[in-house]
């Protein structure tokens, strides 16, 4: 077994804070001397159905508490998920009904089972102890937080000072948040950089019932494939973990070079130099891609299905085996220099310049297999091609 300081160093590897590093290693000494694992908890509303890779990066630090022995607590918040978590919100959420609740807490269930040892998981709904909740018990979570502080929070802050509405119920969410942690007697708890307010005042609330404070762990957000902004259905830069292995490991192959440092780190446990130091060694950056790209579809779903996509990719893509009927451009002077929006513009049955700008910042063109956005200057030459979303190949011939 790997002594408190590697345990601590493992652990903390790719966060991006703690809260404490101390208290951490104190509850790592105390669960080896007594025997008794540690509870980590992972809280969840179920407030969409489907987890992309960017879900992930809290997963696989869950995943690590497990391989140490610890219980692991995967809490679906069917409760406060009724609510909605405020965090971000300029207005309050639609309320979920139970139905919609139940059917998400399954996906999510499912899907996190990909990621997680299900052996190894303890499954909680927060209804269990926030429906009892009578108005004795309600009163007295209440009494230990201020709307001093509740205002603290910068979506709050940012709605009273705007004048915006701001409902009673929505105040209460960080409170039955943190009464989850009192309820299982968490010992640390994991959540995004975004989740800093509930989770330091689930500590505080902890201790008012009189519980040492559980250790709040604080993962970064993941950059989306476009290498700017977090991953996200909605802006259309995410790769879903139930995503065929072809197109997991395609997108993949589309990330900025920049990006894969973060991504072997937060999404396969690496360290932090560990890119830059075989780039220095003279390894090739676009095959420490294919590694990052095999890997991941590995974890989703098998070795032989990541073989076979990186084989796919290359016969595709890497070598140009574009499809025979696809439609040709005439190469001319101007395609040696030419900017990316008009070129796609330009690209038979393209039906707008509007849509071109679509497909370019969603991410969905690629020149010779690399992705291309609006600020691109492409240079391209007789046996060049171009892809448009997921099958419109054309490709570049002698005028």
């Amino acid at each position: 077994m790997q002594d408190i300081q590697s345990q601590v160093d493992w652990l903390l590897n790719g966060t991006d804070d703690v809260v404490s590093r101390e208290l951490l290693a104190q509850k790592l000494e105390r669960s080896q001397k007594t025997g008794k694992p540690l509870i980590v908890k992972l809280g969840v509303d179920p407030t969409a159905p489907d987890i992309h890779l960017g879900h992930t990066v809290v997963l696989e630090k869950l995943r690590q508490f497990q391989e140490l022995g610890h219980q692991v607590v995967f809490l679906i918040g069917d409760m406060t998920g009724r609510i909605g978590d405020p965090t971000g919100r300029s207005e309050a959420r639609r309320q979920l009904s139970p139905t919609d609740v139940d059917a998400f807490a399954k996906t999510y269930v499912a899907q996190a089972g990909r990621v997680l040892d299900p052996d190894r998981l303890m499954l909680r709904y927060n209804s269990e102890w926030l429906e009892p909740l009578n108005l004795s018990a309600l009163i007295q979570l209440m009494s230990q937080m201020t709307l001093a502080r509740i205002l603290e929070r910068d979506d709050f802050h940012d709605r009273f000072a705007q004048h915006y509405p701001i409902h009673l119920h929505e105040l209460l969410y960080p409170l039955m948040q943190a009464y989850d942690s009192v309820a299982l007697k968490a010992d640390v708890e994991l959540g995004g950089t975004d989740q800093r307010f509930n989770i330091l005042t689930a500590r505080q609330i902890q201790e008012a019932y009189g519980l040492e404070p559980e250790v709040g762990i604080f993962m970064p957000l993941l950059e989306g494939t476009d290498g700017v902004r977090k991953m996200s259905k909605s802006v259309g830069n995410y790769i879903g973990i139930e995503e065929p292995p072809d197109e997991i490991f395609g997108k993949v192959m589309s990330i900025p070079d920049e990006l894969m440092p973060r991504w072997f780190q937060l999404l396969l446990g690496e360290r932090a130099d560990y890119v830059n130091e075989r780039v220095a060694a003279g390894e090739n950056p676009r095959n420490l891609k294919a590694e990052l790209g095999q890997r991941i579809v590995t974890r989703f779903w098998s070795s032989q299905d990541a073989a076979q996509a990186r084989e796919n990719f290359d016969r595709t893509f890497r070598h140009r085996e574009v499809p025979e009927d696809a439609p040709t451009i005439s190469y001319a002077d101007e395609l040696a220099n030419i900017g990316a929006l008009d070129l796609v513009a330009s690209l038979p049955g393209m039906p707008s310049r509007q849509e071109a700008r679509r497909l370019l910042q969603q991410g969905a063109v690629t020149v010779d297999g690399e992705r291309v956005d609006m600020a691109s200057t492409l240079h391209l030459k007789p046996g060049s091609w171009i892809k448009v979303g997921k099958r419109r190949y054309f490709r570049v011939q002698p005028s």
